[in-house]
């Protein structure tokens, strides 16, 4: 049997987390003594150690108890879907990881060789939710605060000199718009 700080301590967790675990009832003990000290079983020692993985892998408190108390085919599910969100903020991360890569190649500063181009910044962009309209505001803040920046970044992408004349016009609300 453990009390309850020495389960605490196992598992790197404060007294307060194990006694907050037990008012929602994630983990109750399994004994109480006359006392009424908290008395945990190997059996509760165990469940702690599978709610410390659950949260490890990114589940909160209601997904942690969908997974202990679900049947197995639930369980999947939950994971399942935690899965999923975890490769959607990889996915995100990775394009703000290539755009930022690419900006640090324009400014000189060094960073991964690997190059930004025109359809991967537009991917990052719709990605991070970009319409169109949203596209032309960035065009247009970039242009107005920094032209040659501007003109040189769109270079970077890879875009031929003339298509990126004609982004800037359409950047600066002038005819001759982007295709």
């Amino acid at each position: 049997m453990y009390q309850i700080t020495q389960l605490a301590r196992q598992f790197g967790l404060s007294r307060s987390t194990l006694l907050y675990y037990d008012r929602i009832g994630l983990l109750s003990p399994s004994l109480r003594s006359s006392a009424n000290y908290r008395s945990y079983s190997e059996a509760d020692r165990e469940r702690l150690e599978t709610i410390c993985s659950l949260k490890q892998a990114g589940l909160d408190i209601a997904g942690i108890k969908a997974v202990l108390e679900q049947v197995p085919s639930d369980t999947a599910a939950v994971l399942q879907q935690r899965l999923n969100q975890i490769a959607a903020e990889i996915h995100a991360l990775q394009a703000k990881q290539r755009l930022l890569a690419g900006m640090l190649r324009l400014s000189g500063a060094g960073g991964p060789k690997s190059a930004v181009d025109k359809e991967m910044f537009v991917e990052m962009l719709r990605a991070s939710g970009m319409d169109d309209e949203a596209m032309h505001q960035l065009h247009s803040e970039f242009e107005r605060r920094a032209p040659q920046a501007h003109h040189n970044f769109l270079l970077a992408l890879g875009i031929a000199e003339p298509e990126a004349q004609r982004i800037r016009a359409w950047s600066q609300g002038k005819s001759g718009a982007r295709d």
